[in-house]
């Protein structure tokens, strides 16, 4: 059917411009890559330009669609396969969770697995914490006998997979420490286990895992992570791999740098001159940081960025 180009036809199409070209702008000006490719579908979208004949219905609908897709990045929680441990006098079902950003690629995964027992403590936690948001959240119950049967795993499976997809909508929730730990923490517990142990590579290797994961989990809380950066720091340190060392010390400091009373900031930022120094590196402004801070600071105690690192996560 065919619309006649009349008045209101025109501001709609107006309308429309003004609003296309906003996005374009907003797209230019964040230059993230996923709405870099959210702006090449709206440009395959040309049938639906202001030469087509759009209702306001129609406009204010493909602008909603395109509000929806400029949301923030959402994690997906997937439990595709399960074993089954017997470890003693003990038998239990270990749950192999993928958790992956949407629109990514698979190397942004991190794998992590974790039983039942695991998760029902988490629910524990999260009920002492957050009673209202968990009043409508249901939980696999125990069952007396049958656990190891394919259909009750393949159940639970399904179950623990819509729980945390659940957990996770829930703002308060997925940003609390106790859902951050029940992902992060056994492997953190490992690694550090490791560092002490003097097994850097192992140690390494554990880190380096984990340390995306916990990046997509605290986007609003940068500082969280400096701990695990500077760990980082010190296995590639204690490697010999001091341009690898200094390239996550800048990680951990750029986090720091309005957060100078934080108990990694000088020990890493001592570390950061002792890099700088080897590598040939502009170490006079770290040094002068330095010293503006012992400056304004009583003479304290510092431990090292290894002494830290060491007491993390001491069960």
């Amino acid at each position: 059917m065919n619309v006649p180009v009349g008045r209101e036809h025109r501001h709609l199409s107006l309308r429309f411009e003004n609003a296309k070209q906003a996005f374009h702008d907003f797209v230019q000006a964040t230059r993230a890559p996923q709405l870099k490719a959210l702006q090449e579908s709206a440009d395959s979208s040309a049938s639906l330009s202001p030469n087509s004949s759009m209702t306001t219905k129609e406009l204010q609908e493909y602008w909603r669609n395109e509000k929806r897709q400029c949301r923030q990045v959402k994690l997906l929680f997937e439990i595709p396969s399960t074993r089954i441990v017997e470890h003693h006098l003990s038998k239990y079902v270990m749950y192999k969770i993928i958790i992956l950003q949407t629109g990514s690629f698979d190397s942004n995964k991190s794998v992590i697995e974790r039983r039942y027992s695991d998760f029902e403590k988490l629910h524990r936690n999260l009920l002492e914490e957050f009673s209202e948001e968990m009043e409508d959240v249901t939980f696999p119950k125990k069952t007396l006998t049958g656990n190891f049967t394919e259909e009750v795993i393949n159940e639970r499976k399904l179950a623990f997979k819509d729980y945390l997809r659940l957990l996770y909508s829930m703002k308060y929730i997925r940003r609390s420490k106790k859902f951050i730990d029940f992902l992060t923490r056994r492997e953190l517990q490992e690694a550090y286990g490791c560092l002490r142990g003097g097994h850097y590579t192992k140690a390494l290797e554990i880190l380096l895992e984990v340390i995306g994961l916990q990046e997509r989990l605290t986007r609003g809380n940068p500082v969280a992570i400096v701990p695990t950066l500077c760990a980082i720091v010190v296995c590639h340190k204690d490697l010999e791999n001091p341009a690898s060392a200094f390239e996550y010390g800048e990680k951990a400091l750029s986090r720091l740098h309005v957060r100078t009373s934080h108990r990694y900031y000088i020990p890493l930022l001592e570390t950061m001159i002792t890099l700088a120094y080897e590598l040939g590196k502009d170490f006079l402004s770290l040094q002068e940081k330095l010293e503006e801070w012992k400056a304004k600071k009583d003479p304290i105690r510092v431990f090292t960025l290894k002494e830290l690192a060491v007491r993390e996560y001491v069960q």
